[in-house]
């Protein structure tokens, strides 16, 4: 099956309707960095300071032209990928701000570099953001806000919980999951999850096109893994949480939920949060929550369990995830894609994105109807989330040939 995403986020491109967005963000970030530099007295000449405040369209005209197009073709076409978005202006702005000037290894308070006074304000306020927006309380639940993507992120988990070759149990990418959840071939293992860990995939029913849970458990019994992974990147259906958690503690195993494709949903409230039964959860920050490209790990505090004796078991989950963060994968965080992400979680506080979220799924389950109305198959039978998965074999057609027409 080739299945054809849709994102109903139409409504969004309002934004790229405005005014050249691109000139007025470059133009307004280069005054405001570079017009001072004769002022300052900094060791440059006029030649180097025109180099640094020339903007973009008259400096390197090639890439302006072909930034154009791009900008152009996401305002005219149809965007049916499920797993991109349109940011704010707020958020463009962010990225193309002086916060891509600093190196800042290490956390905040406790940093490698000098002059970290104002990153690591806005470090802590991503933090307590981040927090907010998925209304977690501080002493439950901490963040690393510092991972580039939402693949590094995943990695970062396996590098805080596992050894090598400890193993591990994901969605398989070909039922709806992810590569970094994983995946390899009869033949090869693609990704670096399933080379430095031991995989094995649970599947959907071919039949329902859902989860089978029943195989699931049944499977995690006989392969005992470290974690199982509830998480997915094209899949229409709400996961259940809670039957993910009576298979991990079942297995002693860790619950890591991978929200990335659902993250705005679930701040927005409008389907169920992986927070209330796993042990550690990771999104990226742009697709669902509109935010810029980059990735955060939640983390559990407080007690695990309780042995036999009655003794509380704690949770040692901050240190493991911060290390394996930095230095064990990443040098210095990118401190524009943090700042911008703090932004963005402010902005999924508000009112207007949970209507918009509320709408997405609205659109969603409209469009599912629509085709199914017109004898189309959909995968499932339906869709809870902001994406349909379509059956366009009974049409003669694959899903390139289906994306070609549209």
């Amino acid at each position: 099956m080739f299945p054809l995403q849709f994102f109903t986020n139409r409504l969004s491109q309002v934004l790229v309707h405005n005014e050249p967005l691109l000139t007025y963000c470059v133009r307004r970030t280069l005054v405001s960095q570079y017009a001072p530099l004769q002022q300052r007295g900094y060791a440059t000449d006029s030649a180097m300071s025109a180099l640094l405040s020339t903007p973009l369209e008259d400096s390197d005209p090639e890439l302006y032209e072909l930034i154009k197009s791009e900008r152009k073709r996401q305002r005219q076409g149809l965007e049916m990928i499920a797993s991109e978005n349109f940011t704010s202006v707020s958020v463009l702005q962010v990225l193309g701000s002086c916060m891509t000037n600093k190196y800042s290894e290490g956390l905040p308070g406790a940093r490698y570099y000098g002059g970290n006074q104002y990153i690591d304000k806005i470090e802590l306020l991503c933090q307590k953001r981040a927090l907010e927006a998925f209304r977690l309380k501080p002493e439950e639940w901490g963040c690393n806000v510092q991972p580039y993507s939402g693949s590094p992120a995943n990695m970062a988990v396996y590098t805080a919980l596992l050894q090598p070759h400890d193993r591990i149990m994901g969605l398989d990418l070909p039922d709806g999951g992810h590569l970094t959840h994983g995946f390899m071939t009869a033949n090869k293992k693609i990704s670096a999850t399933s080379i430095f860990f031991e995989s094995m995939p649970y599947k959907v029913d071919p039949t329902t096109g859902l989860i089978d849970y029943d195989r699931l458990a049944e499977n995690a019994r006989l392969f005992k893994p470290k974690i199982i992974i509830a998480g997915i990147s094209c899949y229409s259906r709400c996961l259940d949480y809670k039957r993910f958690r009576e298979i991990a503690d079942e297995n002693g195993a860790y619950l890591f939920s991978d929200m990335a494709h659902v993250s705005g949903l679930v701040a927005a409230g409008v389907i169920p949060s992986p927070f209330d039964y796993s042990d550690v959860v990771s999104t990226t920050t742009h697709k669902t929550l509109r935010g810029p490209r980059s990735g955060i790990i939640f983390f559990r505090k407080g007690v695990r369990s309780v042995d036999k004796n009655g003794q509380k078991v704690m949770y040692d989950l901050e240190s493991r995830v911060n290390q394996a963060v930095f230095p064990s994968l990443q040098g210095g965080p990118h401190n524009h894609q943090i700042a911008a992400t703090a932004t963005a979680l402010l902005q999924a506080q508000t009112p207007e994105f949970k209507r918009y979220q509320e709408q997405v799924i609205k659109n969603a389950k409209a469009l599912c109807a629509g085709l199914q109305k017109r004898g189309y198959k959909i995968s499932s039978d339906g869709t809870d989330v902001h994406l349909i998965l379509v059956d366009v074999r009974s049409a003669k057609l694959t899903g390139a040939k289906a994306e070609f027409v549209l």
